[in-house]
């Protein structure tokens, strides 16, 4: 494990599971087309089928996903903290054991710099095991998955809230989380 401040970082490999800085808390991700990391993601947090969102682009939102007027108008408050749920016009565009080869994802543009470092696109959960606290802080990662960590980028102490969660596959927007 490698642990790194944002102001170092060059990129971000599409082979490193990662704890990264977001507009809201500590982030934990990898490449959304690498299954093998995807499962050992899953493996670390305790996962086993809870879907994982995305950290995209706009672009990738566009060419990947079911949009229109609707969604369009969310996509305006991105970069932001929401996670929107879109319906997918391919599953082929992650790999299938992002979100367990549903035709809906879970997608993210944080308002951080970090986004331009990652490939996408890049899974995005909190750091934490399932169903315990997110953690607001890189001293607090428990050491057993902090060893199974390729890539640690610590900018400190971060106090948010997680993102607000909206369903955007109903013929209304439906928060699921705030």
């Amino acid at each position: 494990m490698k642990v790194i401040k944002l102001i170092d970082l060059k990129s971000i490999s599409k082979t490193d599971i990662v704890v990264y800085p977001t507009d809201t808390i500590y982030g934990l991700g990898c490449y959304a087309l690498n299954a093998n990391l995807v499962s050992r993601l899953r493996a670390l947090k305790q996962r086993d089928i809870k879907p994982f969102s995305i950290i995209v682009s706009k672009e990738w939102i566009r060419d990947n996903c079911v949009v229109n007027d609707f969604v369009e108008e969310y996509l305006r408050k991105l970069p932001g903290s929401y996670t929107i749920i879109l319906e997918l016009k391919n599953k082929d565009s992650i790999a299938s054991n992002v979100n367990n080869g549903s035709f809906f994802v879970g997608v993210r543009i944080p308002d951080h710099p970090i986004v331009k470092f990652l490939p996408i696109p890049f899974i995005t959960t909190s750091v934490n095991i399932s169903g315990q606290p997110h953690i607001n802080s890189i001293d607090d990662i428990p050491k057993d998955m902090k060893n199974k960590i390729d890539l640690i980028i610590d900018v400190g102490h971060l106090d948010n809230k997680p993102s607000t969660v909206v369903d955007l596959t109903k013929d209304k927007a439906v928060v699921l989380r705030k």
